[in-house]
């Protein structure tokens, strides 16, 4: 890992922080969906705004509950199940991949434009990927480093509480 590269990527936080921190101010319930090492993300972000912030935040990170939804809806479309079983109009997903052209995410986020959920990405790689094509609502990180890529997701989210 670059870490130069990673004060560059963090220091752009400051700058852009506000409009996550303006879309959970205004939510209640929130969800926050990754892969790998994005749902490890998830899953601590979603206690920390929980405990810090007061907000009913989850993620999807319950190992019987995921394998249930691959199996039964098929990897592609477990987590678009899943918001549309647990989120209301009034919830804000939060959806993380370093790449932003993981298929699961990517349908997640056309279900949310679909049933007009409050939806942001938080992407990296390539900066014309699937998902900041479908939702001007993200923050990019320009690096193809995952270490990078996930180490600045963590920071954007906890960088408002």
């Amino acid at each position: 890992m670059d870490i130069d590269e990673l004060i560059k990527e963090t220091r752009r936080i400051s700058h852009d922080r506000w409009r996550i921190e303006n879309l959970v101010d205004k939510h209640n319930d929130i969800i926050i969906i990754g892969n790998g090492g994005s749902n490890s993300i998830a899953s601590h972000i979603a206690q920390d705004y929980t405990k810090a912030l007061g907000k009913k935040a989850i993620s999807f990170s319950d190992p019987s509950r995921l394998t249930c939804y691959i199996n039964d809806y098929g990897r592609d479309n477990a987590y678009a199940q899943f918001i549309k079983e647990f989120a209301t109009k009034n919830t804000l997903v939060i959806l993380i991949s370093s790449s932003g052209n993981s298929n699961n995410i990517v349908n997640a986020g056309k279900y949310c434009n679909e049933e007009s959920i409050t939806w942001f990405a938080l992407t990296g790689f390539d900066k014309d990927n699937k998902l900041n094509k479908i939702n001007p609502n993200h923050f990019w990180v320009d690096s193809k480093d995952y270490g990078i890529v996930e180490c600045t997701h963590q920071a954007y989210l906890h960088s408002i509480i």
